[in-house]
């Protein structure tokens, strides 16, 4: 833990978005647990009013597990002070102009104050409706950097992306940005005007021919992803922070832009405490299904690298990269902040170690009886994996499905909740394929130079900002730190 103050953020009043978020919550802890000392931080979270804002704060956000520490260094009444002194939850919404606030006495006076503008809002569901990847992913950003350009102190947006922005491209990735209408296989020019202007058209269609919600919301999914597989990218939620970075590059005109491209974001390493987590990310269902019993074939490369990174890094990350770039006018940093480059972890190594913990650690099924995981199947191409289901299962749902049509009255329902079961794997196999069968490396010489620099300057206005994933003992982490950490949310949720 930093038992040095953060200089940079004294006095300093700061915006953040997307802070019932995962990474937006342990960002803000961070800052008020090492620089209580902030002027003021504006959290813009939906809501309907202040007061609602307000709760959902407390209950989403305070009275997380997260702040244990805090809240055991400064006791209640303390803690519940420095907040009331520093932080103003502000109801509103990135996918609106001027954030959806309609106070105007309250943006100015947001105006006038806020120096640094930290932007984690994001819909990260890879198959998202494209009407809301679009609002909120890509003019999101695009909202909230015009937003920033009327601070009349702004020092800095930082804007958290993706690293898998880079589509299902391999070998090593550079930390580089997007040129504006930049697809990834070349297939004709990207306007994302033209995006916009389409999804509104099929959203007018869907209306005038009266579709239930549910028709629409699929085919506003199913729009997004062939929008994203024709310019190159894998799903809806790559191809929409995609043209958010875009359009973050293109407009920024002299505002001090950081682009901050995390991999797969897992729970913390050391801050506050090791194991906190919250949802389940990418690969963390897997190895909960995994030692549920679930999972007995999956779909990976056991020689692919996975690129995991703990939470915290990722913040401290983003705290180190306000410091070094606030006021810097006009540049823009891009920065991968993985573990793929210097300390790669493969598909192979994670199965191992899961297998190990859930073999010495088994989970305590329904009768109560410890649940034994066997080592399981792990095929290496999507043919392989289709052969297998077909074997498996397809062969015998359709001799269920013969037995369906000539007895339909014999267990009917079995045959349709068994075929819906398989759809939905197969369906969350293609979401997840370019992520497990991933062959590229993120490049990180620009996060790298930022870690050194941090080492060169005084620890006394920097304090100890970990996020070298050199650092990082997987085999420890893993089995002590993660996947205790996922059971114990798990459990309680």
């Amino acid at each position: 833990m930093d038992s040095k103050c953060v200089q940079f953020f004294q006095n300093k009043t700061i915006l953040v978005t997307g802070v019932p978020g995962f990474l937006a919550k342990v960002f803000l802890e961070k800052i008020l647990r090492v620089q209580p000392d902030v002027n003021r931080l504006y959290l813009l979270l939906r809501s309907t009013d202040n007061e609602s804002a307000m709760e959902r704060f407390r209950t989403e956000v305070l009275e997380k597990d997260l702040f244990s520490v805090l809240r055991n260094d400064l006791g209640d009444a303390n803690l519940k002070d420095l907040v009331l002194e520093k932080v103003v939850p502000i109801p509103g919404d990135i996918s609106l102009v001027n954030l959806g606030l309609k106070d105007s006495d309250l943006l100015q006076h947001m105006w006038n104050e806020i120096e640094i503008i930290v932007n984690v809002a994001a819909t990260t569901n890879f198959d998202e409706r494209y009407d809301v990847g679009l609002s909120i992913n890509t003019f999101g950003p695009l909202n909230v950097l015009n937003f920033a350009k009327k601070c009349v102190k702004g020092q800095l947006l930082l804007h958290v992306s993706t690293a898998y922005v880079c589509g299902e491209k391999s070998g090593i990735l550079p930390e580089k940005t997007f040129k504006m209408g930049e697809t990834l296989n070349a297939n004709g020019q990207l306007v994302i005007e033209t995006e916009m202007e389409l999804m509104k058209q099929k959203l007018k269609e869907l209306h005038q021919q009266e579709c239930s919600e549910e028709e629409i919301a699929q085919s506003m999914k199913d729009l997004g992803m062939s929008r994203a597989k024709l310019h190159g990218w894998p799903n809806t939620y790559v191809f929409t922070k995609s043209m958010g970075e875009m359009l973050l590059g293109n407009h920024r005109e002299n505002l001090p832009l950081v682009i901050i491209r995390p991999t797969m974001i897992t729970s913390t390493f050391s801050e506050p405490f090791p194991g906190w987590i919250e949802g389940l990310r990418t690969i963390d269902s897997v190895i909960v299904a995994y030692g549920k019993g679930r999972l007995k074939c999956f779909l990976a490369d056991s020689d692919s690298v996975l690129d995991l990174i703990p939470v915290d890094m990722v913040a401290n990350a983003m705290v180190m990269a306000v410091a070094i770039h606030a006021g810097k006018s006009g540049s823009q940093n891009v920065y991968h902040v993985g573990s793929s480059c210097k300390n790669p972890l493969t598909f192979g190594q994670l199965h191992d170690l899961a297998a190990s913990y859930f073999t010495k650690s088994p989970l305590v099924g329904r009768d109560g009886s410890p649940i034994i995981v066997s080592k399981g199947t792990i095929l290496s191409t999507m043919a392989q994996f289709s052969f297998y289901m077909t074997l498996r299962y397809k062969l015998p749902l359709q001799m269920l499905r013969l037995i369906n049509l000539v007895y339909p009255w014999w267990n009917g329902n079995k045959y349709k909740d068994i075929d819906r079961k398989i759809k939905l794997a197969m369906r969350l196999v293609d979401l997840y394929r370019p992520y497990v069968l991933f062959k590229g490396i993120f490049d990180d010489m620009n996060t790298e130079r930022m870690r050194l620099k941090r080492q060169d300057i005084n620890k006394e206005i920097y304090g100890s900002l970990e996020f070298d994933p050199k650092s990082i003992d997987w085999e420890d982490y893993i089995t002590n730190i993660h996947i205790p950490g996922l059971i114990t949310y798990v459990l309680r949720n």
